[in-house]
């Protein structure tokens, strides 16, 4: 378990070191950049991070979504900003999520903020959202990280008709890539994922099921790298 720990606090650390380097290179080569912000946001440590033309400037402690209801994972831009109620802490950031309508916004449970309790949502302190909001432009670019897995996130799951999320639409890519699947990729499982799902079975003389398993995962040629 501490390895573990240990495991999470270093991917985070190279993940914020790696967004920095970025950033510089971003700042340098583009003379006209016009929104200096990025935000960097680690589920694992419950943390929001802002960096201003390349430089660490704001940190905040966050509340990811809970295990039923994860936080997405990857790069999305925050499209809109409103003046939501006080359930909200008053003040909304929405990002372009194609699954879901998911945000950063505050709360009335301020004093859960850390855990990961919400329905996938990135929450705020009331006083933090609020500063954050007050500052950060719409377009801002905003990363979503959690895991050594990228869109797999802590490694594969079993993913059910109905289920969303970044490893949805991996799956959706690459069932593109192979003739099975023509639909939209937009992260959501359903019936015409399930028809692809199944003639990939079909034809590579898999069990037919609706379920995408860690095995069938592999068969699509997904492996797991850190």
């Amino acid at each position: 378990m501490k390895r573990k720990i240990e495991n999470k606090k270093l991917i985070v650390i190279l993940s914020i070191i790696v967004i920095s380097f970025c950033f510089i290179l971003i700042s340098v080569f583009s003379q006209h950049f016009s929104n200096p912000y990025l935000i960097f946001v680690s589920i694992d440590d419950s943390k929001l991070y802002v960096f201003k033309s390349g430089i660490l400037y704001k940190s905040y402690p966050i509340s990811p979504g809970k295990p039923s209801t994860p936080t997405p994972v990857g790069t999305f831009r925050i499209i809109s900003k409103a003046y939501w109620g006080d359930g909200f802490g008053g003040r909304w950031m929405g990002l372009n999520v194609r699954y879901g309508k998911y945000g950063i916004h505050g709360t009335i449970y301020e004093n859960y903020i850390g855990a990961h309790v919400s329905q996938g949502c990135v929450r705020m302190r009331n006083d933090d959202i609020k500063e954050l909001f007050s500052y950060i432009p719409i377009g801002t670019t905003v990363i979503l990280s959690e895991g050594a897995y990228g869109e797999f996130r802590n490694g594969f799951r079993t993913i059910f008709p109905g289920d969303t999320g970044e490893d949805v639409m991996a799956v959706q890519r690459r069932l593109k890539e192979l003739g099975f699947y023509h639909g939209e990729v937009d992260g959501k499982y359903g019936l015409a994922m399930e028809a692809a799902i199944n003639l990939f079975q079909k034809k590579n003389g898999l069990p037919i099921t609706n379920k995408i398993t860690p095995y069938l995962l592999k068969k699509m040629g997904f492996f797991l790298f850190e």
